[in-house]
């Protein structure tokens, strides 16, 4: 029962059980080492020094011996209570903190340092599964125009509305993160640089196929897009993929923009 992932957080263990002992339950508690502390109190009829001692080394946390007062058992309830609410205070603000190192404050995707520590990641484990993987560098057209016109409010909205079309465009195993200003890295698991060029598309389509409204202020926002794949070549590092797709990006801006251009001989690079 306490190796389940539900298991309860507060326990009060005999130390006389069949196979195994109380204390031999507390050691196997303390080896899972997962995050969600499990607080032991062993009950016991031995009062020895040496029998408390042990008890505490094999990872119970408190002791209490028989015949027990009902008060002080609740005495020390109350304390281990109060030790997992901070504890598990201290869990969440864990979490919290991890996911503010790792999110784009302004669009809540992946920053520049979280989708670059996952694209290499994921290169790592395509090419332990022989398979491809592709990236595509999305950049928002004339974004500085929108600044200008419309001010940096406007620009703020366009860019968490771009973000959150273009993460619904992804497939679920797909993954996106802002890089900077208005520009986008997004991750295509699996894909050779055809497939690649498929969800850029999308992404592309995303954002031209509505405008956006800003108070009561329509415009178009439409993106450029270059992409890259291990496909070519699997003995390249990220370094290299995404200057690829970027070298393809601007070929996408050059073509005169809201397109997607796959890397190629063209760009310089060796294809």
């Amino acid at each position: 029962a306490l190796e389940r992932d539900d298991a309860p957080q507060l326990v009060v263990l005999d130390w006389e059980m069949p196979h195994p002992d109380g204390p031999e339950v507390c050691r196997r508690v303390r080896k899972r080492g997962t995050d969600r502390y499990t607080y032991v109190i062993l009950l016991t009829a031995r009062n020895e020094k040496a029998d408390l001692i042990a008890g505490m080394n094999a990872g119970a946390d408190d002791y209490l011996t028989k015949p027990f007062d009902a008060y002080e058992l609740e005495a020390r309830l109350r304390a281990g209570i109060r030790v997992l609410e901070l504890q598990n205070e201290l869990i969440a603000t864990r979490e919290i903190l991890r996911i503010q190192a790792s999110r784009d404050p302004l669009t809540g995707l992946l920053n520049r340092r979280a989708i670059i520590e996952k694209v290499t990641t994921e290169l790592h484990r395509v090419r332990r599964e022989s398979r491809p993987m592709g990236v595509a560098i999305a950049d928002l057209d004339s974004f500085k125009q929108i600044n200008d016109t419309y001010g940096h409010a406007a620009g703020d909205a366009v860019l968490v509305e771009a973000a959150r079309r273009m993460r619904a465009s992804l497939r679920p195993y797909d993954d996106i993160g802002r890089t900077g200003g208005e520009e986008f890295l997004i991750l295509a698991s699996g894909c050779d640089l055809a497939c690649a060029a498929g969800v850029a598309e999308r992404v592309r389509a995303a954002l031209d196929r509505d405008p956006m409204v800003f108070n009561t202020t329509t415009f178009s926002v439409t993106c450029s897009v270059g992409v890259a794949s291990s496909a070519e070549h699997p003995e390249r590092d990220v370094d290299w993929l995404i200057r690829a797709a970027d070298a393809a990006l601007y070929r996408a801006k050059a073509a005169g923009r809201n397109a997607v251009r796959e890397a190629s001989a063209l760009d310089g690079t060796e294809f």
